[in-house]
């Protein structure tokens, strides 16, 4: 068994400049629904089967060089905390914050990285109990 094995995408997060066009965007054009508001940051989540995509208020255009794409979260199987730092560090990757977030399945343990170019990854595990 390996450290990370990647069951799907969990959801993605995508910075927009109008929230409300976004919105009918996805759900008239594309058929996902609302899901959940988090008012706090300027989130709302929308299903879009198994997965979500989050919509984060962007309200001015991002700097330059900021992407529209705020982060991939991809589902594992499991979430072996040890393990999967081991496996990150052997092969030289930075590990961010691991801390419990929502996800297409409800909360569960998650963490950041980055690829090789910079964006950002989340690892998300299966929901708690």
């Amino acid at each position: 068994m390996t450290a990370i094995t990647v069951q799907g995408i969990d959801h993605v997060v995508i910075r927009v400049t109008d929230m409300d066009r976004a919105i009918r965007f996805y759900t008239d054009v594309l058929g996902c629904i609302e899901e959940r508001r988090v008012a706090g940051i300027g989130l709302v989540q929308l299903r879009a089967g198994r997965s979500l995509i989050d919509l984060l208020d962007a309200a001015e255009k991002p700097p330059a060089g900021v992407p529209n794409m705020d982060h991939l979260a991809l589902r594992l199987e499991t979430f072996n905390s040890d393990a999967i730092r081991a496996h990150l560090s052997k092969h030289g990757v930075d590990i961010g914050e691991e801390a419990t977030r929502y996800g297409a399945e409800g909360n569960g343990p998650s963490l950041y990285i980055c690829d090789p170019d910079g964006n950002t990854v989340e690892l998300k595990g299966p929901p708690n109990e």
